[in-house]
């Protein structure tokens, strides 16, 4: 979906890994991850939740849409395909690997994240 901004897909982001298990993302959560207020977090999901990409119900857990997913599951993927180049091949210290992980993924094509990937799999380094 075009029109995201960066604090868009990091909230998105921060809902798919924290409902991996099956549950959905709750505020306060969400709040941790990103190191944000309640507020925050609140006023975003209501701006996604317009977009169609997350359901939002007071006082209930926040899921993705099918639409939330895919941008979430992209990137998360280019976010973990760079940490991992960052930090195993380059030597990037882990947090700051991150850190340059989480700037950098809202910006690199999908084309360049794909020849990341299979440069990493020549090397034997699985990403996820």
């Amino acid at each position: 979906m075009a029109n995201l901004t960066f604090s868009m897909e990091n909230y998105l982001e921060a809902v798919y890994e924290l409902s991996l298990g099956g549950s959905g993302a709750r505020v306060s959560d969400i709040a941790a991850r990103l190191d944000v207020s309640k507020a925050s977090v609140n006023s975003a999901m209501n701006a996604l939740h317009q977009r169609g990409l997350v359901t939002n119900e007071k006082y209930r857990e926040i899921y993705l849409t099918e639409e939330g997913l895919n941008v979430a599951k992209v990137t998360a993927e280019k976010h973990h395909v760079l940490q991992t180049l960052l930090h195993q091949v380059m030597g990037v210290d882990e947090a700051q690997a991150f850190q340059d992980a989480c700037a950098m993924e809202h910006v690199i094509s999908q084309q360049s994240t794909d020849k990341i990937r299979s440069f990493l799999a020549d090397k034997g380094i699985d990403v996820m």
